[in-house]
């Protein structure tokens, strides 16, 4: 089902609107969509509501998914110009020629595609369920019984006090700076000017 969607008297020339158009032919609506978010051509934000029109008119006349859209044609066709005048030397007009543009928006459905859907690989599926999902079932794993409640759930867990953490990354970091220091000062002696 084809599904039309017109855009009348743009003000931009059609030699520049059909720099964007081209891009976007025979694209996926969504696709079409992203690159006409970021594309940096004035002409591209025009055609984007133009190309959501297209969409929800498929999806409220004609009941079509709009997983199932794809852009099948853009026409930009030549509109009225409007002619103006710009003063210049020794009394002379330049004409100036100010173009509009008509575009028509062509969108039909792709037959026999299903909707689209992010599927997890097989692999990705295996690895996710192998992770064990508790504290219990690690220990399990390990040959307890599932009755027994394991030990070291009992105990409360050890945990390092943070001031330590904090001492030892500080000495880490000193560490680290004195290297540095011999670097560079390695480099001085290296490039130093020999004076005799």
């Amino acid at each position: 089902m084809k599904v039309i969607a017109k855009l009348n008297y743009l003000h931009i020339s059609p030699r520049k609107v059909r720099l964007v158009t081209d891009l976007i032919k025979g694209m996926d609506v969504e696709d079409a969509k992203n690159q006409l978010q970021f594309f940096p051509k004035r002409s591209s934000k025009p055609i984007l509501k133009l190309l959501n029109s297209g969409i929800t008119n498929a999806e409220h006349n004609f009941d079509i998914p709009k997983d199932n859209l794809y852009i099948e044609n853009i026409i930009v066709n030549k509109g009225p110009m409007l002619k103006r005048w710009l003063p210049r030397a020794r009394g002379i007009a330049t004409p100036i020629q100010k173009k509009t543009s008509h575009v028509i928006l062509i969108i039909n459905e792709r037959f026999g595609v299903a909707r689209k859907t992010r599927k997890k690989s097989s692999e990705l599926e295996n690895i996710v369920e192998s992770f064990p999902k508790s504290k219990k079932e690690i220990k399990l794993d390990q040959g307890q019984s599932a009755g027994s409640e394991p030990d070291s759930l009992k105990e409360k867990e050890e945990t390092v006090p943070r001031k330590q953490v904090f001492q030892k990354s500080q000495k880490e970091s000193k560490n680290w700076k004195n290297f540095i220091r011999k670097g560079a000062n390695i480099g001085r002696r290296m490039f130093r000017r020999k004076t005799i």
